[in-house]
């Protein structure tokens, strides 16, 4: 059924009570009696709150299942990672193109700029992270979903190299390079889902995993998160 349709339905039977309070208004006023309206008033404020702390509640379990919560997962933890780390709600599952093999991952590079020290690590969020059904055993949608991990992995890397480069602390140039950085990997991630098409074509899939692989072997000296710049 259309994910709309379902909305509707939905609002229609919550507020089934309110128009059946808003008919015997109609009915009572006809005979002039203002009283219901009132009441009818009261209701209607009591079931737009109801229904706003509801919807509050949907967005942020939609965002970040906290009934299901699991703290964010460093990249040196990479391989224990499995379809069972994926916890986030998805309370209108998608499809990709009608197909049930589908997964949803959402990863960070997360910073911290203080007193000449810079940290700088990729995280993997899994209670933000969706998959369709979990018992999908697909190694190939696990490994395209974790490649993702492995190229915020590979920017944050990039990321070090550049901020190690830097002759002095300069904390605007270190913000700067983080965010330059942050939009070159959100472009990265969009041309990898592009060109493997969610890892259904595998000879594309096998070039970018070769491809990052060997990226990050190349930048293995700016695998650690903190940068000092004292030393």
């Amino acid at each position: 059924m259309n994910e709309n349709l379902i909305a509707i339905l939905i609002l229609l039977l919550y507020f089934s009570p309110v128009l059946y309070q808003l008919v015997i208004v109609i009915k009572e006023k006809k005979k002039g009696n203002p009283l219901p309206i009132r009441r009818f008033l009261r209701f209607l404020k009591f079931s737009f709150l109801v229904l706003f702390t509801i919807a509050i509640g949907f967005i942020v379990l939609s965002h970040t299942n906290y009934l299901d919560y699991e703290k964010p997962i460093p990249f040196k933890e990479y391989d224990r990672i499995t379809f069972e780390n994926f916890r986030g709600l998805e309370f209108f599952k998608k499809n990709l193109y009608g197909n049930e093999r589908f997964a949803y991952v959402v990863t960070s590079i997360e910073s911290d700029i203080n007193n000449e020290t810079v940290s700088v690590q990729a995280l993997f969020h899994p209670s933000r992270s969706f998959v369709y059904k979990k018992n999908i055993n697909s190694k190939e949608l696990l490994s395209h979903e974790k490649y993702h991990f492995k190229i915020t992995e590979l920017f944050a890397r990039k990321a070090k190299e550049k901020i190690s480069n830097l002759k002095k602390f300069d904390k605007t140039e270190i913000k700067n390079i983080i965010t330059k950085t942050n939009e070159e990997e959100h472009l990265f991630q969009k041309q990898y889902d592009y060109d493997t098409f969610h890892s259904y074509v595998l000879n594309e899939q096998k070039k970018y995993e070769k491809r990052v692989d060997s990226l990050l072997n190349l930048l293995t000296k700016y695998s650690k998160p903190k940068i000092q710049f004292n030393d």
